[in-house]
């Protein structure tokens, strides 16, 4: 998600309307729905370039970000997601499956980071926001792809904030726990399916981890994810913070 409106206000009016419209859609279509442009642009009074594209890729990300900058004339905000990899023990994994969770998760970040802090160092101002996962504090059984690969966001994203923080450019990682999203259904089938059981059963097992006892809903992580773009969060940076409901048990 890049996001080059004029004002602060706007930035966090348009990113949490873009993040309720995107959170709406059915994701596990594999696709943008053709007027999903349209909707968001009716959403946030503002021109939007909305583009299905596999993240995976650097000349997808790198046409991408070109077509923004065309569009709009810069970024300012940056939000790297992507979806997460199959749930796996380690000796049910193969080379393939470790090349595309690194590809999918590790590199994206990369490739988006590449083509946007530059345009953000030379504005001396932006917001780079990587989506991980909760497993970068507390790895989680089963997912053995998602716990090796997305550790090393968190490098990656500390490491930039050193390098970014004096051009006024703040990068971060969001980490969410069980929230209530496709993916979360997904793995929730895949789990059952190997134990025998309902995926409400995977699902509640989840929510009794955590201290409040319950999924999180997705406009809860998107809070944060808002709030980190804004200027108000304007002395956080390097840091990954986690939406778990207090999911992790150790101390940072």
């Amino acid at each position: 998600m890049l996001i080059h409106p004029t004002a602060d206000r706007l930035r966090l009016l348009s990113l949490r309307a873009m993040a309720d419209a995107y959170l709406a859609q059915p994701h596990d279509q594999g696709t943008l729905g053709l007027d999903f442009d349209a909707r968001l642009a009716l959403l946030v009074d503002a021109e939007v370039l909305a583009r299905a594209l596999d993240v995976a890729s650097y000349d997808a990300v790198r046409g991408f970000v070109a077509a923004a900058v065309e569009r709009f004339g810069g970024v300012d905000i940056c939000v790297a997601n992507a979806g997460g990899p199959p749930a796996r023990l380690f000796e049910e994994t193969t080379p393939a499956d470790w090349r595309a969770a690194a590809d999918l998760n590790l590199m994206s970040t990369v490739w988006f980071a590449k083509e946007t802090l530059p345009l953000m160092r030379q504005r001396r101002w932006g917001r780079f926001i990587a989506i991980t996962s909760v497993t970068v504090k507390q790895p989680v059984e089963g997912l053995i792809l998602s716990n090796a690969v997305r550790a090393g966001v968190s490098g990656l994203v500390k490491t930039l904030s050193n390098e970014y923080g004096r051009y006024n450019v703040l990068v971060n990682n969001v980490c969410p726990g069980y929230t209530a999203t496709a993916r979360l259904i997904s793995l929730s089938r895949a789990m059952a399916e190997k134990e025998g059981v309902e995926p409400k059963q995977i699902e509640e097992r989840w929510a009794e981890q955590t201290a409040l006892g319950r999924l999180g809903r997705p406009e809860e992580f998107a809070d944060l994810v808002v709030f980190l773009a804004s200027g108000r969060a304007s002395y956080i940076t390097g840091a990954s913070i986690a939406v778990d409901g207090g999911l992790v048990k150790g101390i940072y």
